[in-house]
């Protein structure tokens, strides 16, 4: 197949398979928006679908986005694309990710990671300049991938139905997203040479892995021709393994932590036999070449969520069926070859088919606040996403519940400034609390430095559930501030990676706060308070045993009794780890006398009130609390006077709390206050600063009350009312009435915002030729219209002036929508529909 781009002319590889399925693929999008392409891995799509689009002619000069689970996998894919035009990333095909880029003008291939495209879509929600998307390894199924597509796909429901969107999958699985896409599936069927699967016998136990992987790439280098590619879970047993094989071939290891020069000094071909060691990085996108044999430990390392703590941590599981024949292709790409799993043909029968979407399994804080985003900037409701699998409502509303604490979301689950400030960072919601609550430019400093810590791997690594004193030879203990030092000068203990990636982290944290060239010097007396920023839950309070703690989200946690943490009475904890108990790993201390502001706007000072059974009197015990941690704690029996003016207290600590608010009760309040802005500014002050200043309205309806349940059981509604008079009550719901009735029904004014909005279908308009006028004509009210499926179309306070200008438009749209409404040409004059009766 010939491709004659505007910027380029080549041939794609006829051996490659996908170049087979190119021509239906280009002429499904032609003619429809979405398709789901499975192809095998080594049959090109990746490097080749991207090229094959750019001279179609619904493209035009428009950029075209492919996304990758994978920072390597996103450089890597740019390099390939790039060399078959003869070039190098930054022309033609560009990159982005966390950590690096080459784009230019020239750039019309834009290769990004699943998060960086997430976190563009909350700034860009149309795409500007982009006409189609490509979805690669979706059969991965990361929360960010999930998301990232529903979005997509949403947007091109509502705005952008101009836009392509491609699902690529490696594996059968991909064929579920045709349903969610309403899309074509297109086949190829791949390249794969024949592969000699040996199986061996079970390893005992977890910690023989790195010495079974080594005995078995030993024997293959012996016996075997060509290069190893070993997968194992982690960077330890990567070392371990890579210790063993020390004298043999060169080894590299490829794993997310490296520095992109070591990435892709593991994968680049090599002239001389070697052994890759992996972690699951390698199981797709990424081409390891001249790989002829795989190594399979069996084991991977995910998040998953621990419904004990709350805490997301990695665990050690068995990879399915599904990755363990993905895994063994990684043999058959250029030649026959030989997969060796390190377990037995028993034990390959019983793993799991698949491995479980992300969203399943996964902490959702992060979905949580990336879904209430896009519902701030497009409007769709989380739960109206488009999602392969619906996420579990505990998890979803544990991860919601944690953004209220750290005042991400309000109590109606929508976003806050500080949420908006919070998602724009790209960074676990915790991190993004702590980095918002950094004020001067120490604080800033100090933040990034902490989240750069948190968000790598600690680089002193100290081993849970052990103690840190000098005997054991780990002196770090669990003071995070220990590790500042490691941001100024390198340590023999500190593994090199980790420290590259902390700093880098660190610097990127700090430009993405406004703030570059700033030496990395953190102060260790900010380090409490801004921990307590991002885990008010993980404040811990000292329980008595040393070391033991409890902790303000509920349960216990320790740090050894040798650690000088174990001595502190409050700490700011981070970073925990579970195995038969939940061990504090990283932490600062925070002063009890001193807490931060972040802190104390989360206290509160509960007050519970119980009835002697003997004296009849109210006793009452004061509490200063945040979450389940008591600061304060005072107990007394007080009077039946006390007792009313402790429930005055209440209500003037928390108004919308101590009362019961209704909608009706809201709406008056809010009808009173656009009365004194108009026409009667004698009227009293019913907001909620106004009612808190001074309570002497509502004493009157405290006489006998001594719970708090009584005062919730008041109508507050009345006794607002009561105090407007007669008149004043009569002119308000002339001028301002609650209802506003069109000419076949009647709807409800909304007035609770800066202006008063009637929302009904557009056809209940119809025949209302002028705005109604509210307050004589002194306040505005604007006509919400909408669809007949609810949604708004637009909003006016001139009808007619819609009627006669934007009206053409939306009549043209809704019409092609929904075909059996009415949509005169003259609303105006036009008849509503009559309502149906109700059986």
């Amino acid at each position: 197949m010939l491709c004659r781009s505007r910027a380029l002319t080549f041939t794609f590889p006829p051996e490659l398979p996908v170049t087979a399925i190119l021509p239906e693929l280009l002429a499904t999008l032609e003619t429809q928006p979405n398709a789901v392409l499975v192809a095998p891995p080594g049959a090109g799509k990746t490097t080749l679908t991207p090229l094959a689009l750019l001279d179609a002619p619904w493209l035009g000069t428009q950029r075209l986005i492919l996304v990758e689970p994978r920072r390597v996998a996103v450089r890597g894919a740019a390099s390939r694309m790039a060399s078959s035009m003869g070039e190098k990333p930054g022309g033609i095909v560009g990159f982005r990710t966390r950590t690096d880029s080459a784009m230019s003008a020239r750039t019309r291939i834009e290769v990004v990671t699943e998060g960086l495209l997430l976190r563009r879509l909350l700034t860009d929600p149309l795409l500007d300049g982009v006409g189609a998307v490509l979805f690669d390894e979706v059969h991965e199924r990361s929360l960010d991938l999930d998301a990232a597509l529903a979005f997509c796909l949403d947007m091109q429901r509502e705005m952008r139905p101009d836009l392509r969107i491609l699902a690529m999958s490696a594996t059968p699985d991909g064929r579920a997203f045709t349903t969610l896409m309403n899309a074509p599936l297109i086949e190829s069927e791949g390249r794969q040479y024949s592969i000699d699967i040996r199986h061996t016998r079970d390893i005992p136990h977890m910690r023989d892995l790195p010495e079974a992987c080594a005995r078995a790439i030993r024997q293959a280098l012996a016996e075997e021709e060509g290069d190893i590619l070993a997968f194992l879970p982690g960077v330890g047993e990567i070392r371990r393994t890579q210790a063993l094989l020390e004298g043999t071939v060169p080894v590299f290891p490829l794993h997310g932590e490296q520095t992109t020069e070591d990435q892709d000094r593991a994968i680049a071909p090599s002239d001389t036999r070697r052994v890759v060691l992996a972690t699951s990085i390698a199981e797709t996108s990424v081409t390891v070449s001249g790989v002829r044999i795989v190594v399979d430990g069996g084991l991977r390392r995910a998040p998953r969520l621990d419904p004990n703590t709350g805490l997301s941590r990695l665990e050690t599981l068995k990879i399915s069926r599904a990755t363990a024949t993905q895994r063994a292709g990684r043999a058959g790409r250029q030649s026959p070859g030989i997969a060796i799993r390190l377990w037995s043909e028993m034990t390959q029968r019983s793993l799991r088919p698949q491995d479980a979407p992300e969203i399943l399994v996964a902490d959702l804080t992060d979905f949580a606040l990336v879904t209430a985003a896009w519902q701030e900037v497009m409007g769709t409701a989380p739960d109206s996403l488009p999602l392969l699998d619906t996420p579990p409502t505990g998890v979803l509303a544990g991860g919601r519940e944690l953004l209220r604490e750290l005042g991400a979301l309000d109590d109606a689950n929508r976003i806050t400034v500080l949420g908006k400030r919070m998602a724009s960072l790209g960074t676990h919601p915790r991190l993004a609390a702590m980095l918002c609550a950094a004020r001067t430019l120490p604080e800033r400093v100090t933040a990034a430095c902490l989240a750069a810590l948190l968000e790598e791997r600690d680089p002193l690594r100290p081993r849970p559930n052990r103690p840190s004193g000098p005997a054991q030879g780990n002196t770090s203990g669990a003071d995070i501030r220990v590790r500042f030092a490691l941001f100024e000068r390198d340590d023999p203990r500190a593994d090199r990676a980790s420290l590259f990636h902390m700093r880098q982290s660190a610097k990127r944290f700090l430009r993405r706060m406004g703030e570059r060239d700033v030496p990395l010097m953190p102060l260790p007396d900010h380090a409490g308070a801004l921990l307590a920023a991002g885990f008010p839950d993980r404040v811990a309070q000292a329980a008595g045993e040393l070391g033991r703690f409890r902790l303000a989200g509920g349960g216990s946690a320790r740090v050894s009794a040798n650690d000088p943490l174990a001595r502190e009475k409050l700490l700011a904890g981070a970073a925990f780890h579970t195995r038969t108990s939940t061990e504090i790993t990283l932490a600062a201390p925070l002063d009890a006398e001193n807490l931060p502001r972040t802190l104390l706007d989360r206290t509160r000072e509960q007050v519970e009130t119980t009835l002697d059974g003997t004296s009849g009197r109210i006793i009452a015990r004061r509490r200063l609390r945040l979450g389940a941690l008591v600061l304060r704690d005072r107990n007394g029996e007080i009077s039946p006077e006390e007792a009313q003016t402790l429930l005055i207290q209440q209500v003037a600590a928390n108004l919308a709390q101590a009362l019961t608010w209704t909608e009706a009760g809201r709406q008056f309040q809010a009808r009173v206050a656009h009365a004194r802005a108009t026409y009667a500014p004698h009227l009293p002050d019913l907001s909620d600063d106004g009612l808190a200043a001074s309570l002497d309205w509502l004493e009157p309806y405290l006489a006998g009350c001594d719970r708090l349940s009584q005062v919730k059981a008041l109508d507050l509604l009345s006794i607002l009312r009561a105090r407007l008079d007669y008149s004043d009550l009569a002119a308000l719901d002339r001028k301002l009435p609650p209802r506003l009735t069109l000419k076949a029904s009647t709807h409800d004014i909304d007035y609770t915002g800066a202006v008063p909005t009637v929302s009904a279908r557009a056809q209940a308009f119809y025949g209302t030729a002028q705005t109604p006028q509210l307050a004589d004509g002194q306040l505005a009210l604007q006509c919400a219209l909408l669809s007949p499926a609810g949604r708004p179309q637009a909003i006016t306070a001139d009808l007619a002036g819609f009627w006669k200008g934007s009206w053409a438009d939306m009549r043209r749209d809704m019409r092609g929508r929904y075909p059996r409404h009415d949509w005169p040409e003259d609303p105006a004059t036009a008849e509503p529909p009559k309502p149906r009766p109700r059986r």
